[in-house]
C-alpha cells in the first residue's frame, strides 16, 4: 500500500465528466458514424471483442509502465510477446485480429521485428524450399528472427553496406564476415537478447566478384539454450529515447559459416559447387522488405498523431485557462493548445535520402510532359495521372495567380488545389531548370528535392480529402464506403478546409515564391484559418477526437480519459510511484540523515495549534 494518500476532495468548478458533457452536446454530427466511416463496422467489433480479452490480462497491464525501468520494462515485454501469441493460438487469429491486438496492448516489443520485416522478407524473398526450412517455423515461433541491414556506418546507404558472404565452392557455404568496425549491424530490432535468426544482408562475393547487398538467413543463437553460435558476435545496444521495450541489438561475425540454402533465392541465387550467380529480373526487388515498412510508418504516425491529439483536445476541454480580468468566464473554452509533433526523421532512412526517389519520378514526369508537349502530339484530354494533370496546368500557366478577392473565397476546395498544384509544379519546374539549365548536380539540390517532395505529398493529401469527401475517390474492389449524411459531410468539410489553409498560413513562402498567391491574400487566408477554427472546429473539437474510438486502455493517458476526471486519475498515478510506497525514502540514513541529524537525536512531535 502506498504511503502517499490523497484527501477525498472533489475538484474545485465544474467537474472534469460535466465539461465535457457539455462539449459533446455542441458536436453537430454524430460521433458514431464518423467511426463507422473512418473504420468500418466491422473493425469496430472487432475491437470491442479484442479489449474484451485483453484489457484484464496481466501481462498486458499498462497501469505500472512508467514507473519501470528499462530492464523491468524488457521482461515485461518478453511476457506480453509470449501471453500474445499464445493467445492468438488459443483464439485462432488471424493477421488482422492479430495486429489488431498488439496495437490495442500498444508496447513495441523484441518479437515485433519477427513479424513486421523477417517473416515478410521469408514470404517476398525465399524459395518454396526456404518456406519449408524457415518460415513454417517462423510462423510456430520455434525460429525467431529479426531484419539485419543497418550497420553502425551504413543507415540509409545500403549499397554501402560492408557485411561480407563469400561463396565456399569446396564446402558449398557462405562465409559471413565482418570486416571493419563500420560494418557492424546496428539498431536490429529483436537482435540484442531474443531473436535465434536473422535475415542478414551482405555483399554475396562469389567467384571473386562482389555482387552487392543480397539476404541471407543466417542462424545467430543455439536452438537448444539461446547461447551464441561460435563465430557470432551479438548483444544489446543498450538504452534509446524510445523503444526501451524492444531489444535493439549489435552483431558482427568472425568467418561465419552457413549453408548454401541461406540466400534467399526466390530471385537471385547461386548454383551449388560452380558458385555461378543467376541474377534477378530487376535488382530493386530485395529492397521489397523496406517499402513495406516504409508505407506501414505512415500508419503508425497516424495513430500517434491521433492520440495525442486526443489527449491534448480533452485535457484542453477540462484545464481551465488563465481569467480574463475583463470577462467572468474562464478562457479554456476559446484557446486550444496544440502542441507540435517533431517526425523522427531517421527511422528506415533518412527523409532527404527517401524523398530523392518522389524527386526523381516528379522530374522525369515533368521532363517527359515538356518533350510530349514539345512534339505536338499531345493530347491533354488524355492525362489520367493526377502528377501529370497539375505539371500540365502548370506548363499551360506558369504565370497564373490566384482569383480569391475574400477570406471566404478561400473555402473553395478548386482554389485550394490550384494553390498547391502551382506551389509543387512551380518547385519541380525549378529543380528541373537547375539541374538541365544551370548543370547543379543531383547532391547540391537536395534541400530543393525534399521540399518539392513534401509540396507533391501536400497535394495529394488535400486532393484526397477533397474527393474522399466528395465520394469520389476511387476504391479496391469490392470496397463499399459509406455515404456521409450532411450534417457529418459538413464537419469534415470543415477539417479538409483547416487541413488545407493552415499548411498554406503556415508555410506560406512557396506559394508566394510560385506567384500563384500574393501576401493580402496570404492575410485572408490566416482570418479564414482563424474563422473555421472557431466558429466550426471548436465546437466539434471533443466529438471529433471521440470518434477515433479509443479506449482510456488503449490511451493510457491520465489527462485524455473519456469521462474527464483527469485529477483523480493523476492523483492516483502518483500513489502508484515505487518511492512512495515507503514513507522515508531509501538512502536517508546514509544520505540526508548525517546532514539534518548526525547525533542520531530523536526529534520531537509537533503539534499543530488550532
Amino acid at each position: 500500500m502506498s504511503a502517499l494518500r490523497f484527501p477525498d476532495l472533489p475538484p474545485s468548478g465544474p467537474q472534469g465528466s460535466e465539461l465535457l458533457a457539455q462539449e459533446r452536446a455542441t458536436t453537430t454530427f454524430s460521433v458514431h458514424e464518423l467511426s463507422n466511416y473512418v473504420y468500418g463496422e466491422e473493425f469496430l467489433e472487432r475491437q470491442e471483442k479484442l479489449l474484451a480479452l485483453i484489457e484484464n490480462e496481466p501481462a498486458f497491464d499498462k497501469s505500472n509502465r512508467y514507473f519501470l525501468g528499462r530492464t523491468e520494462r524488457f521482461a515485461g515485454a518478453l511476457r506480453k510477446e509470449h501471453a500474445l501469441v499464445k493467445l492468438s493460438q488459443e483464439q485462432g487469429w488471424g493477421p488482422e485480429e492479430f495486429q489488431h491486438a498488439d496495437i490495442l496492448i500498444d508496447e513495441s516489443g523484441p518479437f515485433g521485428l519477427h513479424r513486421s520485416m523477417f517473416m515478410p522478407t521469408l514470404v517476398s524473398q525465399g524459395t518454396a524450399e526456404q518456406h519449408e526450412k524457415f518460415l513454417m517455423p517462423a510462423l510456430r515461433y520455434e525460429i525467431i528472427g529479426c531484419y539485419a541491414q543497418t550497420e553502425i556506418g551504413h543507415g540509409s546507404n545500403v549499397q554501402g553496406i560492408e557485411t561480407t558472404a563469400t561463396y565456399i565452392p569446396e564446402t558449398n557455404e557462405f562465409e559471413m564476415h565482418t570486416p571493419y568496425l563500420t560494418a557492424c549491424k546496428w539498431w536490429i530490432g529483436g537482435l540484442g537478447k531474443a531473436a535465434n535468426h536473422a535475415v542478414v544482408m551482405a555483399r554475396l562475393v562469389t567467384a571473386g566478384k562482389d555482387y552487392g547487398p543480397h539476404a541471407f538467413v543466417v542462424p545467430i543463437r543455439s536452438m537448444q539454450d539461446h547461447t551464441l553460435l561460435p563465430g557470432v558476435m551479438a548483444g544489446d545496444i543498450g538504452p534509446k529515447f524510445g523503444f526501451n521495450t524492444t531489444d535493439n541489438g549489435c552483431m558482427w561475425f568472425d568467418h561465419y559459416r552457413v549453408p548454401h540454402i541461406s540466400l534467399l533465392a526466390k530471385y537471385s541465387s547461386v548454383k551449388a559447387g560452380t558458385g555461378e550467380y543467376v541474377k534477378p529480373p530487376n535488382d530493386k526487388l530485395s529492397y521489397g522488405t523496406m517499402v513495406l515498412v516504409r508505407a506501414s510508418l505512415v500508419g503508425l504516425a497516424r495513430l500517434g498523431l491521433a492520440k495525442a491529439v486526443t489527449i491534448a483536445t480533452r485535457y484542453s476541454a477540462v484545464r481551465r485557462q488563465f481569467v480574463d480580468k475583463d470577462s467572468p468566464k474562464m478562457m479554456g473554452k476559446q484557446v486550444i493548445e496544440t502542441p507540435d509533433y517533431a517526425p523522427n526523421v531517421t527511422w528506415e532512412g533518412d527523409n532527404y535520402m527517401i524523398t530523392q526517389q518522389t524527386g526523381r519520378y516528379l522530374c522525369k514526369s515533368f521532363r517527359d510532359l515538356v518533350a510530349k508537349r514539345a512534339s505536338g502530339k499531345f493530347n491533354a484530354s488524355s492525362i489520367t495521372n493526377p502528377t501529370l494533370a497539375y505539371l500540365n496546368t502548370y506548363l499551360d500557366n506558369p504565370d497564373l495567380k490566384c482569383p480569391a478577392t475574400s477570406p471566404a473565397q478561400f473555402h473553395n476546395p478548386e482554389i485550394q488545389l490550384a494553390a498547391y498544384g502551382h506551389r509543387a509544379a512551380h518547385l519541380v519546374a525549378e529543380i528541373v531548370r537547375a539541374l538541365d539549365v544551370e548543370k547543379r548536380s543531383w547532391n547540391s539540390m537536395l534541400v530543393e528535392i525534399y521540399n518539392a517532395s513534401v509540396a507533391h505529398c501536400q497535394l495529394i493529401l488535400v486532393q484526397n480529402f477533397i474527393l474522399g469527401i466528395r465520394g469520389d475517390m476511387p476504391q479496391p474492389e469490392g470496397v463499399v464506403t459509406p455515404a456521409l449524411s450532411p450534417a457529418l459531410k459538413v464537419a469534415l468539410t470543415d477539417l479538409s478546409d483547416l487541413f488545407a489553409l493552415h499548411q498554406i498560413h503556415k508555410q506560406p513562402g512557396e506559394f508566394l515564391t510560385s506567384g500563384y498567391l500574393d501576401a493580402k491574400q496570404v492575410a485572408m487566408i490566416g482570418k479564414a484559418v482563424m474563422d473555421v477554427m472557431e466558429h466550426n472546429i471548436r465546437p466539434n473539437a471533443v466529438g471529433l477526437v471521440d470518434a477515433f474510438a479509443f479506449s482510456d486502455y488503449y490511451l493510457n493517458s491520465a489527462l485524455g480519459r473519456f469521462d474527464g476526471k483527469v485529477y483523480e486519475a493523476y492523483t492516483e498515478m502518483a500513489t502508484r510511484e515505487p518511492i512512495n510506497q515507503t514513507e522515508v525514502v531509501e538512502g536517508y540514513e546514509k544520505y540526508i540523515r548525517p546532514f539534518t541529524n548526525p547525533h542520531g537525536k530523536q526529534g520531537k512531535t509537533i503539534q499543530a495549534r488550532l
